[in-house]
């Protein structure tokens, strides 16, 4: 949980000071600098996340998309309000994708940079050796991190000793970098003597923030209170110390600038701590690709994303997933930015849009939550959003200015996975209502009685017709009749039905409706963070009357076949993208956890579900 904003000290001060910035480093600058950060460490980690947002917990999950769920549940009656809402999540989602590509690149190359100080011969072996291994971290993930997390824990604590250690030994040289504890001093002082320059340096001073949405992420695992405890009993102090510790190295010798984190300990320990430093930059990533794991579910859980296999690595911890696809997704796009960029500072320009972006999604989600799900008092909601938002915003348009150094990297990462998400969304929508408008001209139950009326062919086994209206004929059910003239002795119209909240509760996981003459209505609900499985569901269902057996149990499912056409609806390109989607989604069969052989997939074709949809709108 710590590993990102634990390992920032390896790299803020060297891009707050590098020389492209234009900030001197003298004495004055440095003070105010470390200022900068210890406050902005209290602003926006203690106060912002750790005090009010960790409260925000959907059903004790965290992370934007709970956020989002939350944000989006207290203004329902507000159809606009809520579809803006959605948007505005899903854009802070898309640029989390951009953080994970980011957080490994910079951590690991900032880690590996220590060889250059240790022994500058090895200079040119850095990104090879930071390549080697990201890829080694990547090629692990299949195979889970159940073994090896047991490590982390102490090896962060021992991370965090360190830099509590180093820090103190060095403002011990030079005790008046204390004086950046003073934010009216030296904190505003050098905002208000540089003016420009320090609104440019606020850039890089959001580096030392990174991994702060980790916190909230992570509330479902550990809660809210350890959270706390941990970030102010051990990790806020560690960090504290370190910053004012090399600031003092600073102010006794500039010539550390070069790399100011491992010049803070002598030469006999450089070596060791670049071995430490890796291992805790590669735990660091780990939490950013097991995130991006755990939001890409629940974001298809949400429906903003197609369905992709997702492997479960461990039998004891459900939140430890493996999805293939975003994998090599991802490490492809961390090669391309560790030979893109070649340096921890030049990261540096691109890291700062892709954490700034998601902090103002966050306060404007939040306003909403404690608004109109909590009810606080409008003045002091009013009061607090603007304050945080227009924190944040300084944080944001500082690193703007960066957008031709490296900041459109996470730009154009994050504006690729909103169209891909927005579009998803959109047309996945619009064909749902299109088969619920379909399904809708055949109401279920007078269909039934008519069928019944002239008793079909009856043969043994259980048929289960996925439908997405449970009050309509499933389309797999009139194929089927049409084709086959046969109708199983026990019939079960399923629908699957998602709701925005982590988990379901047992007791409401399932509807069971007896309909009469062998035939059953069920709705299975799940949260953006359960684990889906059809069968495990059905096999609950024995005590409500629902008894068969599963070797004579047939899933018939449908398929729609999408046609990009012209006309009223999303853009044809959109179409064309969602069409695409479709016909890659991942298997449904797999997705439900459905056994392949006793699977029978229907297909329809549909050409006009985009202008239909539109026109009735």
């Amino acid at each position: 949980m710590y590993g990102d904003i634990g390992t920032s000290p390896l790299y803020t001060l060297k891009t707050v000071f590098d020389p492209a910035s234009g900030l001197l480093l003298q004495p004055a600058n440095i003070i105010g600098i470390v200022s900068l950060i210890f406050w902005s460490l209290v602003v926006i980690v203690s106060l912002k996340y750790v005090t009010l947002i960790l409260r925000a917990n959907n059903h004790g999950e965290g992370r934007i998309m709970a956020l989002l769920a939350l944000a989006a549940s207290s203004v329902k009656d507000k159809k606009r309000l809520r579809h803006a809402l959605l948007l505005t999540g899903v854009m802070g989602a898309a640029l989390f994708y951009g953080d994970g590509v980011i957080t490994p690149a910079i951590s690991v190359l900032s880690a590996v940079e220590g060889l250059e100080v240790a022994a500058p011969m090895l200079q040119p072996y850095v990104v090879s050796v930071t390549l080697i291994a990201l890829t080694a971290l990547f090629l692990m993930q299949k195979h889970g991190t159940a073994g090896i997390g047991t490590v982390f824990g102490p090896v962060m604590v021992l991370w965090f000793v360190v830099l509590a250690v180093s820090g103190i030994m060095n403002i011990a040289d030079s005790p008046n970098i204390l004086a950046a504890l003073n934010p009216l001093i030296k904190g505003i002082e050098f905002c208000l003597r540089h003016r420009w320059l320090a609104f440019v340096a606020l850039g890089a001073v959001v580096l030392s923030l990174t991994g702060a949405g980790a916190l909230y992420a992570d509330i479902g695992h550990f809660g809210s209170r350890p959270i706390r405890l941990t970030w102010f009993g051990v990790v806020f102090p560690a960090l504290a110390l370190n910053y004012l510790g090399r600031g003092a190295l600073l102010l006794s010798d500039p010539s550390a600038l070069q790399n100011p984190f491992y010049r803070l300990f002598p030469s006999w320990m450089l070596y060791p701590m670049v071995v430490l430093s890796t291992i805790a930059t590669v735990i660091a990533s780990q939490a950013v690709i097991s995130g991006t794991y755990s939001m890409t579910k629940q974001t298809m859980q949400l429906g903003f994303l197609p369905r992709m296999n997702v492997v479960y690595t461990s039998d004891k911890e459900i939140g430890q997933i493996y999805v293939l696809g975003i994998n090599w997704t991802l490490l492809i796009a961390v090669v391309a930015a560790v030979l893109g960029f070649g340096s921890s500072t030049a990261l540096g320009s691109a890291y700062g849009i892709a954490v700034t972006g998601t902090m103002p999604i966050t306060t404007v989600l939040t306003f909403f939550l404690i608004r109109y799900a909590w009810n606080y008092n409008w003045a002091l909601c009013a009061f607090a959003t603007l304050f945080f938002f227009v924190t944040d915003a300084m944080f944001f348009s500082a690193n703007l200015l960066k957008i031709a150094e490296g900041g459109w990297f996470p730009l154009i990462m994050g504006l690729l996975m909103f169209t891909v998400m927005a579009t998803w969304g959109r047309g996945s929508e619009m064909m749902m209502h299109e088969a619920h408008v379909r399904a809708g001209t055949t109401p279920l139950k007078p269909f039934l009685a008519s069928l019944m009326a002239n008793t079909p062919v009856r043969v043994e086994g259980t048929a289960i017709f996925m439908s997405p209206d449970p009050n309509g004929v499933p389309h797999s059910l009139l194929n089927n009749l049409m084709h086959n003239r046969v109708l199983h002795e026990h019939v079960v119209f399923l629908t699957i039905a998602s709701d925005p909240v982590p988990w379901v509760e047992e007791s409401r996981r399932m509807n069971l409706q007896v309909l009469g003459d062998g035939c059953f209505q069920l709705t299975v609900t799940y949260g953006f963070k359960d684990e889906v499985d059809l069968p495990a569901a059905l096999e609950k269902c024995r005590n409500s009357g629902l008894k068969f057996d599963r070797t004579t149990i047939s899933y018939f499912l449908s398929r729609a076949t999408v046609v990009p056409t012209p006309g009223a609806g999303m853009a044809l390109w959109r179409e064309r993208l969602f069409a695409i989607m479709l016909h890659n989604v991942g298997n449904v069969a797999a997705y439900l956890r459905l056994p392949a052989d006793r699977v029978i997939e229907l297909g329809a074709r549909i050409e006009d579900m985009i202008l239909t949809w539109s026109r009735r709108e």
